[in-house]
């Protein structure tokens, strides 16, 4: 009696979260077109400066290091 209880009381869990999950993903937005060409760019430029950032930085301290060593 009571592990029928616990397998009603799992399905009804299993029905919750799946109409909580149901609601979450009506209020998701993808973007246009547009809005993604424009982010994508902005991430690949801040990609190439951050790589350059180390690359002159990793440079300075091979440099640096070589009149120490």
């Amino acid at each position: 009696m009571e592990s029928e209880a616990r397998k009603a009381s799992l399905i009804e869990r299993i029905k919750t979260y799946c109409s909580g999950v149901k609601a979450e993903f009506g209020k998701i937005i993808f973007p246009n077109t547009e809005d993604l060409k424009k982010q994508t760019v902005l991430v690949i430029i801040a990609s190439v400066l951050i790589s350059l950032l180390i690359l002159i930085i990793d440079s300075i301290l091979k440099f640096g290091l070589g009149f120490i060593l």
